[in-house]
């Protein structure tokens, strides 16, 4: 379970009481989109979603192949 930002106590009472405060509420979990342009934010989402999909249209199948071959090469390690 990670909540907020940083890391979990490593003692084990500090640890114990870190778990109880964050299952009864107790522990106040810090916005991650606080501070951020809402406009901003949902404009960068609709270009990640759609970004890989756009660019595989844009290519050639030839060149698709080839991205793909290389790929294979890489993960397996294969030359």
């Amino acid at each position: 379970m990670t909540i907020g930002k940083g890391k979990r106590p490593r003692d084990t009472n500090q640890l114990a009481k870190f778990i109880v405060d964050a299952t009864t509420g107790q522990l106040e979990i810090p916005d991650p989109d606080a501070g951020k342009n809402p406009a901003a934010v949902a404009l960068g989402r609709l270009g990640g979603a759609k970004g890989g999909k756009a660019r595989a249209d844009k290519l050639s199948p030839a060149k698709r192949k080839q991205i793909a071959k290389k790929a294979s090469a890489k993960r397996w390690g294969k030359s």
